[in-house]
Parts: C-alpha cells; structure tokens; sequence
C-alpha cells in the first residue's frame, strides 16, 4: 500500500478540555464464496455512539464541514465494526484477502492474485494475520483506547484542516486535497485505474492512488470495483468516507504495521525497525500516515509538529494524557 498523501493544510486550536465519557474506544480477484465453513454470528457490538456522544465529537471538530457529520462516524464505525478480513500473503506480493461478515458469519474470497496457485509463489512463507475492523478504539483498557482515538482524531484533523494555525479546531474541514488535476495512477494488476477516473486524495484520511481505493474497497464493500470505479463516493457519502478512515487506520501495508496495531501496543519493533530510529508511539503513526514526507527530517518539520499539537490537544480534551508518548519522527527512517 501506497502512503495517504497529507494535506498542506496545517493545524491550529485553543486548548479546552471536555471530559469524554469512559468508553472502549473501542488469478485477478475473484469474487466468489469461499469454501470455508461459515461461523455463528457473534452478538453485536454496542454502538459507539455509547462511547462517544454528539457533543464530544462537535467540540474535537467545532470548525468542521458539515459533510462530516457525528451520525456518519458513528453509522461508520458501527457498519465496519461486523467485517473481518483474513490476509495471506505469498512471496512478498501475492495476495488472497478472505472476508467475513460477522452478522452472517459467511466468508468470501474477494482477492486472490493471479500467481496465488503459482508454484514459485506456494514455496515461499506465507504470512497470514486477521484484520477485525471492530477492534477500533475498542482492544485495550479506556485509557489506551482514549489515545488511540485521540491519535486517530488528530491525523485527519491534521489531513484534512483548513484554518488558523496553532488552534487545532479546524479539522475535518476538506473533502478532497487542493490540487485534484492530479490522477494519482499506480502500476497494479489487481486495482487498475478505471477509464476517466481520479485518484487524488479524498475523505479524513486523503486516501489516494487506485490501488488503495481498490484495497479499500474490498475491504470495506468485498468487492474493487465499487470505489474503483467510483472514487467520487470518498468525497459525496460521508459514512464511506469515514470508513476509509476507519480502514487505512486498522489495515497493515506491506512492509508497514497498521496504525491501530501501533497505539494498542501489538506491534513492537525488529532489531531493523530500531536501527532506523522506529519505535512504537504516536510518531511511528506518522510514519505509517505520510512518514516519506515528514519524518526523518527533524524536531522542526512544521506538518509532523501540527500533527503532534492536534494529539495534545485532542488528549486534553479528551480529558486524558500520553506521558509516555514518543510523539516525533524526526529520527525515524520513514518507509520506502
């Protein structure tokens, strides 16, 4: 997976502070049924809305566009909280994505490569891991989860603000990045680009090139074709737009952990990762976010320091503190 392109905007905001309420914060592909036996529905989720009310996410987003609406994170949240997608990976780049809804508990293969039965690719070691899209804000006690969602809130404020600098109110303000003369086309067999189609940056999270929206979006829909053939949906249906959030968030790229795994503490770093300067902390969410970009480059660099104000302000508010936040990249090798 490609990185999400960052917006130029930069971040600004008067620190107040709310108390959140304690909550858990809680061969090409092919398209058919897989042959794996459906499991028993679990019992639902309680909604977010239990963990996060109206008045809390309008005063994180007081300045915000009336496109992100609270009734669409939380519709967003709740809808992607009952998939589970199973990744497996051979040689390095060959892919089969099972998905599961958990309401039916019927899985479906929704990617498999075209070199997936290849020989050279089944003697490789294969590196499997589930992705369940109801861990969000929800894996670990209330305080981890109180900094997971506040780190999650900072980085699309951050990607998507428009405003004053240094008042951190002004997330959640643009649709879609400045410049979409930009088509943003990668090489890819499994998501090429549809004809007459853009791949700029869109939604909280500015996802961006076809192969991330063909990603998400079986991921999120089980099927390519719905945001390949359709970016605009990122930027016109807020509920999808902020579960490409939710999804970019939670998923793993190819050499890169998942924010989510990240903030919860699942992931630590290899002896590699640490001769690179990466450990684990909301910095490291910066490198997985835009690390080419912003990290690397120092204490000083102006986007990764607006993305750590939006954290601490967002902590605050939250009521809550990281006092053990390794919030900078600045000596962290970014990925390549």
């Amino acid at each position: 997976m490609k990185r999400i392109i960052s917006s130029a905007w930069l971040a600004i905001t008067t620190l107040f502070t709310i108390s959140l309420l304690s909550f858990s914060c809680g061969d090409t592909p092919d398209k058919k049924t897989a042959t794996i036996s459906a499991e028993a529905a679990p019992a639902p989720k309680p909604s977010f809305a239990k963990f996060l009310t109206q008045k809390q996410f309008n005063d994180l987003f007081p300045e915000r566009n009336k496109f992100y609406t609270y009734q669409a994170f939380i519709k967003a949240v709740d809808e992607l909280a009952n998939i589970n997608v199973k990744v497996t990976r051979r040689a390095v780049s060959v892919y089969q994505l099972i998905r599961t809804d958990k309401r039916t508990g019927k899985p479906a293969i929704v990617r498999q490569d075209e070199d997936w039965n290849e020989a050279w690719a089944k003697v490789k070691p294969d590196s499997t891991y589930s992705i369940d899209y109801g861990g969000f804000c929800s894996d670990k006690d209330a305080a981890t989860n109180k900094r997971e969602l506040a780190a999650f809130f900072a980085q699309i404020a951050h990607e998507t603000r428009h405003g004053q600098n240094g008042s951190y109110t002004d997330g959640l303000m643009a649709l879609h990045e400045e410049n979409t003369t930009l088509n943003y086309f990668g090489d890819s067999d499994e998501y090429p680009p549809f004809k007459g189609q853009k791949y700029y940056g869109r939604g909280p999270m500015q996802i961006s090139y076809n192969g991330n929206y063909g990603y998400a979006s079986d991921c999120i829909f089980g099927d390519e074709k719905i945001l390949l053939n359709n970016p605009g949906l990122v930027e016109t249906d807020p509920v999808v737009a902020f579960k490409t959030a939710v999804y970019f968030w939670m998923t793993p790229q190819t050499h890169k952990p998942s924010a989510h795994d990240v903030m919860v503490g699942k992931w630590q770093p290899s002896a590699a990762d640490k001769a690179k300067g990466r450990t684990p902390g909301f910095g490291m969410t910066i490198n997985i976010v835009n690390g080419e970009l912003e990290c690397n480059k120092g204490d000083d660099m102006y986007n990764m320091k607006d993305r750590m104000g939006f954290y601490q302000a967002f902590l605050t508010k939250m009521g809550t503190t990281d006092p053990n936040c390794a919030c900078s990249c600045g000596k962290m090798e970014p990925y390549q």
